[in-house]
């Protein structure tokens, strides 16, 4: 998996709250994407492109167990990568297919718009503006393979230990 796009950045300590809002819990996948990050960066849904690459801080996706993860992919971001991300959202990230890595000093190495290229082969991330290259904590080969299919039940499917969904 590589990915090379504009980069929207994200501070320290962004709550899954904040991805995915209350009002936006109980409604359909498709409609909660309408309400991603509104409440701190009202309208940003209108100016991101599929393939984007967020750009976070420290605890990234720190708070409850909601399935912000499913949000973002459902927003066809590209990619996560912070400087860390909080374990229950990460393993969300994984089960949704979401591709997400912690990267140490990916923070300072970006300015909100430049492009990243980020390879989950080598694992790494590079400022093409800058051409600084930073190296990312390497997944398990497991979660990997779980990312790169989609997530858990289309891995499942693929494999062919659930049965497909019905068209």
């Amino acid at each position: 998996m590589n990915f090379e796009a504009r980069v929207w950045k994200f501070p320290d300590n962004i709550n899954t709250d904040l991805i995915l809002p209350n009002r936006a819990f109980y409604l359909t996948p498709a409609e909660q994407v309408k309400f991603v990050f509104s409440a701190n960066r009202p309208g940003w849904v209108d100016e991101v492109q599929s393939g984007d690459i967020l750009i976070g801080g420290r605890n990234f996706g720190m708070g409850s167990s909601r399935p912000a993860a499913r949000s973002l992919r459902n927003l066809k971001l590209g990619c996560l990568v912070a400087e860390s991300i909080n374990g229950l959202f990460f393993r969300n990230s994984v089960n949704f297919g979401f591709p997400a890595l912690e990267c140490p000093g990916i923070e300072a190495a970006f300015d909100e718009g430049d492009v990243a290229k980020v390879s989950f082969e080598d694992y790494t991330v590079r400022n093409e503006r800058t051409g600084n290259t930073l190296k990312a904590k390497p997944l398990p080969e497991a979660l990997r393979k779980l990312m790169q299919a989609g997530g858990l039940f289309q891995l499942l499917e693929a494999e062919g230990y659930l049965a497909p969904k019905s068209a």
